[in-house]
């Protein structure tokens, strides 16, 4: 029984594993000279261009760190527009080599569709916005039955829409469209009722309606949404990399490893922080991963730590203002964790 089990693994392994010994990403990203990131087609704070079309926000900062990492050069990284419908098969067919778009950890995306989540960069839930002008005394989505509601196809945000009605017993009128633009632009001309999508996409969304003062975000949360960047499945060296670039920037943080003092951080006595920024003589951390031993410095020289990331993308220094809560560090009562880096 043990060899008979033994030998239906391996048979049924064996195209996984040639597929993860012909996967090179990282050699055809040297080659091209360039990570060809899949960002959103603009979400204010996660990825949105500014008005010199140059591409803002958490999500792109990320590719960003990855790029310093790989490269010690922040700036080699190229931008290119998803919707939800087109994110996934772009990172499949190998038309992007990260996928950094608000996107939702799902088990069948982790499995039927072949790709890998590296960590949660940014823990939210889905909400409801509603104008409050057209809907006066709604303060709760449980008396939104009847309501039309705007939605972006293809997304987990359409289908916790229908489980959280239907759970209440409640009516409701679905406007469906494929890209945000486009529900953006309906539900600000008043084509439905409420807006639904995460909540921190709602802060960011009501700033760029006409008169973001009529609107207003119900408190309801109704979803888990662990948002996060993917790869391709198949290439492990590709995923640690992408996957220990985040780790490294919750790490910094929570060594107090800043964009202003990591230069002067490298002569700290303290032996993790030695190591975590390639200073002890004998460490390999790097080049085991695959890049250089002072990666974590390029990391943070170019796009800071993960409480600087996301208090210059979302919170504080940002228009949206968003507390860090859930996404606070575990230290300060918060989800973000890493592994030692050691």
């Amino acid at each position: 029984m043990k060899h008979i089990a033994i030998g239906i693994l391996g048979a049924a392994t064996l195209g996984v594993m040639a597929s993860s010994a012909s996967a090179s990403t990282l050699d055809d990203v040297k080659a091209k000279g360039f990570i060809q990131c899949g960002v959103s087609t603009g979400l204010a704070g996660f990825s949105a261009p500014d008005d010199k079309g140059d591409w803002q926000g958490i999500d792109a900062d990320f590719c960003r760190a990855v790029a310093a990492a790989v490269f010690g050069d922040a700036s080699k990284v190229k931008f290119t527009p998803l919707s939800a419908k087109e994110r996934f098969t772009a990172l499949q067919s190998g038309e992007i080599d990260i996928l950094s778009r608000n996107t939702t950890w799902t088990i069948n995306r982790d499995t039927a569709l072949g790709l890998n989540f590296i960590g949660v960069t940014y823990y939210d839930g889905q909400g409801f916005m509603i104008n409050a002008k057209k809907l006066p005394g709604v303060n709760s989505a449980l008396q939104l039955s009847g309501a039309a509601v705007c939605v972006q196809s293809g997304t987990t945000t359409e289908l916790n829409l229908a489980d959280y009605f239907k759970s209440n017993k409640m009516e409701y009128n679905p406007v469906v469209f494929e890209k945000l633009e486009e529900v953006n632009a309906a539900y600000d001309a008043g084509r439905c009722d409420v807006y639904t999508t995460d909540q921190s996409g709602l802060y960011g969304i009501r700033l760029t309606l006409a008169a973001p003062a009529d609107h207003v975000v119900l408190p309801e949360i109704i979803s888990k949404e662990p948002l996060g960047p993917a790869v391709r499945q198949g290439d492990d060296q590709w995923y640690h990399i992408v996957k220990w670039t985040y780790f490294a920037l919750l790490q910094a943080e929570e060594l107090g490893i800043t964009k202003a003092n990591v230069e002067e951080m490298k002569a700290s006595d303290s032996p993790e922080i030695k190591r975590v920024l390639g200073q002890e003589a004998d460490t390999k951390i790097g080049t085991d991963l695959g890049v250089s031993n002072d990666w974590v410095v390029n990391i943070v020289k170019a796009v800071g730590n993960y409480g600087e990331l996301f208090e210059r993308n979302v919170g504080s220094g940002s228009p949206l203002k968003i507390a860090r809560g859930i996404n606070a560090l575990w230290t300060k009562g918060g989800l973000q964790y890493a592994p030692p880096i050691r």
